[in-house]
This record gives C-alpha cells, structure tokens and sequence, in this order.
C-alpha cells in the first residue's frame, strides 16, 4: 500500500503539470491570437491614414505636399513591416500554440490509461486483504489473491514508468517551445520596431525641414496675383462699359445733376414772381378804375 500512496503522489504531480499547461497555454495562444488580430486592424487602420495624407497632399501648395507625401511612404513602409509582423506572429508563435491542444489531450489520455491501472491494483489488493482477514487459512485463495496484487502492482508499476518518462518528455518539450516561442516573438518585435524607429527617425527630418515661409510665400503669390487681376478689371469698369460705352466718373455725373436741379429751381422761381407782378398790376389798375369812377 506504500507504493499504492508513493504512486498517487506521482500522479498529482503529473496531473498538475498537464492541467496547468493546458489552462494556461491555451489562454496564452488566445490572447496571441487576438493580438495578432488587432495588430492587422492596426495595420489596415495605418494604410486609410495613408490614403487621406496622400488625397491631402494633392490640394495643398508643393512645399506641404512634398512634405505630406514623403510622410505618407514611410507610413506605407511601417504598414508593410506590420504586415510581415503579423505574418510571422502567425506562422511562427500562434499556429504552433495551438498544436499544444492535440499534445495535452494524449497526454491526458496517458493519465487516465495510468489512472484505470493504479485503480485495479488497489482493488486487487484490497481484495488480497479481505481474503486474508476473512479466510486466513485459505492457503489456496491468498496465493491467488496475492498472485492477482502482485500481477497488478507490477502493470502499475510498468504503467507509472511509462507515465513518467511521457510526462517528462512533456515538459522537456513544454520548456523548448516556451522559449523558442517567446524568443521569436520578442525577435519579431525587436525587429519591427528597430525598422519603424530607423523609418520615423528620417521621417521626423524630412517634416523638421518644412519651410513654412515658403509655403507661405507661394500662398500670397497666388492671393496677390488674383487681386491685382480682380483690381484691373474693376479699373477697366471704371472708364468703359458694356459693348466700350465709356462711363463717366459717379461723382462728376451727381454734381451735374445737382447743378441742373438748381438751375431750374431758379428759373421756376422767377416765373412764379413774374406771374404774381402780373396779378398785382391787374388789381392795382381794377382798384384805379373804381376810385376815378
């Protein structure tokens, strides 16, 4: 019965090691795959940024869309070695997390084969104990019994060897990959953002030498050169209309008008004094007729 204990201390130990890696490596291969999902949506989010920095660049002056459009290829040039990144989280650390699925099932089965075996000898020799208890004189059936316990122990026995050296090679394995697949994701990541930091580093120069001045300058050159256009006309409007009517000054023409006014005011004045004489001589010589009669 002490190897019977000794053996199920083995086991919980086995049992443990393959229930941890398949808990935790499986929600390590999830987590990697929905990182490497997120990081193709980022990759596709990068290149709709390129598309407007490029579409921006054709509406503005040379200088700002030199400058925009140098930008943009490096932004292409990161979305591509994001692109290769994604690629190489897939084939190299995902896809081979999830093999670790099919691995831990046999080996699980491996424990359950051992667990099936340890639970005959048990009952063989709890049967041999029984026997003994209940017929102790019953030479025949203890040495049966007993033949039947030691039979089992030894399957066990077998069976806990073999356990052993697959649970070993499990965890042999377990460690190699571990670090072969955490040394490939951090030489991927290394990798990418050495290419990304050399790549902003000379993008970060190319948009320090954007002269604004001088994109301001070609800015006022085109405003100016559509004022003095504008300005010209409006003079030409000035001295000629439609069809080369020529028009004269506003100012001059009013102050004509005004003048024409006056004039006729005045000319309409004196008649009315006129007339109003007239009437006064009519009645100055009626009132004279009535005084000589």
């Amino acid at each position: 019965m002490n190897s019977v204990l000794s053996r199920d201390s083995q086991i919980q130990i086995m049992e443990s090691t393959v229930n941890n890696a398949d808990k935790y490596l499986g929600l390590l291969c999830v987590s990697l795959a929905s990182y490497t999902r997120k990081t193709a949506k980022l990759r596709d989010k990068g290149d709709s940024v390129v598309k407007q920095l490029i579409d921006f660049a054709n509406t503005e002056n040379p200088e700002l869309r030199t400058c925009l459009k140098n930008f943009a290829e490096d932004l292409a040039k990161i979305q591509d070695y994001m692109h290769a990144k994604v690629e190489r989280l897939e084939t190299r650390v995902v896809r081979p997390l999830k093999t670790y699925g099919d691995i831990i099932k046999h080996k699980k089965a491996d424990i359950k084969k051992f667990n099936s075996v340890r639970n005959r000898e048990i009952k063989e020799l709890e049967k041999l104990e029984k026997h003994r208890q209940k017929y102790p004189s019953d030479r025949q059936g203890i040495n049966q019994a007993e033949s039947n316990a030691l039979k089992a122990t030894v399957d066990s026995n077998r069976t806990t060897r073999q356990l052993e050296e697959t649970i070993n090679d499990f965890q042999k394995q377990k460690l190699s990959d571990i670090k072969k697949f955490v040394s490939e994701f951090i030489t991927i990541e290394m990798l990418f953002h050495a290419k990304v930091l050399e790549i902003y580093s000379s993008a970060f120069q190319n948009w320090e030498n954007l002269d604004i001045e001088k994109d301001l300058q070609v800015y006022n050159s085109r405003i100016h050169i559509d004022d003095g256009s504008l300005n010209d006309q409006t003079s030409g409007l000035d001295k000629t209309g439609p069809a080369g009517f020529t028009l004269q000054n506003p100012n001059s023409t009013l102050q004509s008008n005004l003048n024409t006014l006056q004039s006729k005011q005045q000319t309409m004045d004196t008649y009315e004094s006129e007339e109003d004489d007239d009437d006064d001589d009519d009645a100055s010589e009626e009132e004279y007729a009535q005084i000589r009669r």
